[in-house]
């Protein structure tokens, strides 16, 4: 309750975003599946500074619960922070296999540099397999959260209240005036009505770009659609270069025994007694479903 605006809930969505965003889908490297920020070189980079406090909040329970992977428990809990602080429901699976060496590690610089433009994020999100709509919408995530001087050099947030998921962050990008901050540190924008919001040269970009502004503005002005692509573009990213992928379904195997068990029981609720004789002898008929 003490952290940032009052919650850890940011923090623990930027952990998960960052765990996911290496993966480059041309070498097939990166991504949640190794948890490799549990290794020095990724955690040195200087985009991930900062997020020591989320993986140490998380280490407990870990402790506890030493079956789940760090991959699983990072995308998770990023999944569930956003749930708590009123954001959509992300679809998510279990099954990342974390990496046992550093050389697992993704080179620096694959994530997003937020003091440049349109061309840079298309790169970065295009190299992970994303559009333009789904680079919009996870940039979304902006909606969380604030800058600090002493991990990414900007300072301030994007929304009136950092701690909720909602499409503030568009609204306030269409319709706050936005002038360049005038201090010593990077290139920033604040509110001219206030001062208190910033945004970064990549938001602003979200106006600037037609094809990315067009995404902007409909997400400004409908939050529920905004929840339905940003909800779909998050669970893609933390499934990138794993078999976690919610909308792949995984094919169960069953032997011919279990197929006739299968058979045998639908016959039952059926009372089709003609029809469980003939499979009877090849079925195990004291076997219960896994849900029963």
């Amino acid at each position: 309750e003490n952290y940032d605006d009052g919650s850890y809930g940011p923090v623990l969505v930027r952990l998960a975003w960052h765990a996911s965003g290496t993966y480059d889908r041309a070498s097939k490297s990166g991504g949640s599946g190794g948890a490799t920020m549990r290794y020095k070189y990724e955690a040195s980079d200087g985009a991930n500074a900062g997020l020591a406090v989320a993986r140490d909040l998380l280490e407990p329970i870990k402790k506890k619960y030493p079956e789940i992977s760090y991959g699983d428990l990072w995308t998770l809990a990023g999944c569930v922070a956003i749930e708590e602080m009123g954001g959509p429901k992300i679809n998510w699976r279990p099954g990342r296999v974390d990496a046992t060496s550093e050389k697992a590690c993704p080179p620096h610089g694959r994530l997003p540099d937020a003091d440049k433009g349109s061309g840079h994020a298309r790169d970065v999100f295009y190299r992970m397999g994303f559009d333009d709509k789904e680079i919009v919408a996870l940039l979304g995530a902006h909606a969380l959260g604030r800058c600090h001087t002493d991990r990414s050099g900007f300072e301030g947030p994007w929304t009136t209240a950092p701690i909720a998921f909602t499409n503030e962050y568009f609204i306030q990008l269409k319709d706050a005036k936005w002038t360049k901050r005038n201090w010593d540190g990077p290139e920033q924008f604040e509110d001219e009505l206030t001062g208190e919001l910033m945004m970064l040269p990549t938001d602003m970009a979200l106006k600037t770009d037609e094809k990315f502004a067009k995404f902007a503005e409909a997400y400004a002005s409908d939050e529920q659609l905004f929840f339905k692509d940003f909800s779909a573009a998050f669970a893609k990213l933390l499934a990138l270069g794993t078999d976690c992928d919610p909308k792949k379904r995984t094919r169960v195997r069953r032997t011919d025994k279990e197929k006739a068990g299968l058979a045998f029981r639908e016959h039952a609720m059926h009372g089709s007694v003609d029809a469980m004789k003939k499979v009877m002898d090849a079925a195990d008929v004291n076997e219960q479903e896994a849900r029963s």
